[in-house]
């Protein structure tokens, strides 16, 4: 079983933020596998269904972005699910709008969110999907800039990255994370 985690920040105000791109991603998948209702529980927004024939628990935390490994400690707990059997997708500063980076461990490079997902798990090994949000322009902040919507001229990309994505959870779940690196991290779309 897999605990696929969706980050980002709860409520209408933050609904198209980048930095609420796995929140997206997490919701793509849920209607790709015709879940059931989401259930609030455990500090999250949480369905169980099944993705590339595993059973997995979808989690958004709905408690804001600094706190959000409360919410991933107690439902990867309750279900008995192991730090390798993590995966969350997550927004990236870092890596150009549009490119995925699929990790596994690591530290949390500033991202607020692995560092208490870090801190609740005592452990940074699990996997990771790192959805390229670009940096602010000129001396623009990087938190005005993740809690930003996506700009009109975004949409477009910011539509694929959340499918792709989507694509990179299910190969991550169906082959295991190493296999799904190796396809994922090389390929540049055209």
């Amino acid at each position: 079983m897999w605990l696929l985690v969706g980050l980002g920040n709860p409520g209408p105000r933050y609904r198209a933020n980048r930095h609420n791109i796995g929140f997206l991603v997490i919701d793509e998948i849920a209607s790709r596998c015709r879940a059931e209702a989401w259930r609030s529980r455990l500090g999250g927004d949480t369905v169980s269904s099944e993705l590339a024939g595993e059973r997995v628990i979808l989690l958004k935390p709905m408690e804001f972005m600094n706190v959000s490994g409360h919410a991933v400690q107690r439902t990867a707990a309750f279900h008995q699910i192991d730090a390798p059997h993590i995966l969350v997708v997550h927004d990236e500063i870092d890596l150009p709008l549009g490119r995925l980076k699929l990790k596994v461990a690591g530290g949390h490079g500033g991202h607020n969110g692995l560092r208490s997902m870090i801190a609740q798990l005592a452990t940074p090994d699990f996997a990771r999907i790192r959805c390229g949000v670009g940096r602010p322009a000129g001396q623009a902040e990087a938190a005005d800039h993740v809690l930003a919507d996506f700009r009109k001229d975004e949409q477009t990309e910011a539509e694929i990255l959340i499918k792709e994505a989507a694509d990179a959870v299910t190969e991550m779940v169906k082959v295991g994370p190493q296999q799904a690196m190796n396809r994922w991290n090389v390929l540049e779309r055209q």
